[in-house]
């Protein structure tokens, strides 16, 4: 079923944010691109500005008109976490929604797994740039909301949604070898990663670049095995290093609200 806007008011002049690709101020129609809600804000009275991630055109901002109102078809609909089909029109820096349409397929999250996916959703939206393109983020993103609403502990599936993000970046990490020689690494020694290297083998105290971990950590990693609970910490403590160096340790209030919820166990 679809459900359509009515609301006849101005387009905003873009809708904030970064830009890349895109076709200029061309008029384009995209019909039933397979989506997800990241962000809503309100937009004039009655209407809402989305941040949509989608398969094959990228993080981008629509404008649903009427949104708001208590009758509105869209409304029910322009849900995180919720598989949809949109369709749009419009110049390549903001979008006029017409359609959306409820795939399903995914239960609701709730409870700490709410909360870990509003931490995907502010992770992407820190990470990616409008108007370009990641199919490969795109299904890691929605593999990672099904295990999400199913997965006994959360904390794997952060790690490998995490990991998959920062490779689809070109910020991929080596978890099979040592730095510079390209040895193995054994699961008892101690290594320190560094974001520009990879893992060096460490000796002493804690340095005060990089984040030191066992190379069973590293192997598990690799694996996406992360029930053992030392893998488990020393492997959030690498990827918040690993996060930080391309993105500039950008501030995800809900990883904050993790924290305060369940202190010390399975925040991001």
């Amino acid at each position: 079923m679809t459900r359509d806007g009515s609301e006849n008011t101005a387009m905003p002049d873009g809708a904030g944010g970064r830009q890349t690709g895109g076709t200029g101020s061309a008029q384009q129609r995209v019909a039933n691109e397979p989506a997800f809600v990241l962000h809503t804000r309100a937009w004039k009275e009655t209407s809402l500005i989305v941040d949509l991630l989608t398969r094959r055109h990228g993080r981008l901002p629509a404008v649903a008109k009427g949104a708001r109102r208590p009758q509105s078809q869209l409304r029910p609909v322009l849900l995180p976490f919720q598989p949809l089909l949109v369709t749009w029109s419009g110049r390549s820096e903001v979008r006029l929604i017409h359609g959306v349409e409820w795939q399903g397929g995914i239960p609701q999250l709730s409870g700490t797994a709410l909360l870990c996916g509003f931490y995907l959703n502010e992770l992407l939206v820190a990470a990616l740039a409008r108007d370009d393109p990641h199919e490969e983020i795109f299904d890691a993103y929605a593999d990672a909301l099904r295990d999400l609403a199913t997965a006994p502990f959360q904390s794997g599936v952060l790690r490998r949604f995490e990991i998959a993000l920062l490779a689809a970046l070109g910020y991929g990490l080596q978890l099979d070898a040592q730095a510079p020689d390209g040895a193995a690494l054994l699961p008892e020694a101690r290594y320190r990663y560094l974001p520009e290297r990879g893992p060096v083998p460490h000796h002493g105290p804690e340095p005060e670049e990089g984040v030191v971990v066992f190379g069973k950590t590293l192997h598990d990693m690799a694996g996406g095995d992360y029930g053992d609970p030392v893998t488990a910490g020393e492997s959030k403590k690498l990827m918040r290093l690993l996060i930080a160096h391309p993105l500039g340790n950008p501030p995800l209030h809900s990883r904050q609200l993790l924290i305060d919820v369940r202190p010390g166990s399975q925040h991001p």
